[in-house]
């Protein structure tokens, strides 16, 4: 079992800056692939970033160049970092962290992050 708690969410004006973390506990941290998704009212979860246990990433392209995903094996956190924030970035985000041999997929409850002057 993997829980997973996310923080550093909040309020914040358009082309302000927030970083996200996220610690996990109750597992073997590094062997895991950890992600960011987000939902926005109305829409369906989406990809934000994902990083391997090798700290290989992937971004939506939505996110590219405003956006770092980073991961701190020993501390067994991983973080976003958003700046040039946009109202469309306005979502709950929420914490994921999978295990394609264990075939194990984690959840947070998600933070809020509301983009708005």
């Amino acid at each position: 079992q993997v829980q997973l708690v996310e923080s550093g969410g909040g309020l914040v004006q358009p082309g302000g800056s927030l970083r996200l973390s996220c610690v996990a506990s109750g597992s073997i941290f590094g062997a895991y692939v950890m992600g960011w998704y987000r939902q926005a009212p109305g829409k369906q979860r989406e990809l934000v970033a994902t990083i391997t246990s090798g700290r290989n990433t992937n971004y939506a392209d939505s996110v590219k160049g405003r956006f770092t995903i980073s991961r701190d094996n020993a501390k067994n956190t991983v973080y976003l970092q958003m700046n040039s924030l946009k109202p469309e970035d306005t979502a709950i985000y929420y914490c994921n962290a999978k295990n394609f041999v264990r075939l194990q997929d984690y959840w947070g409850r998600g933070t809020q992050v509301t983009v708005s002057s």
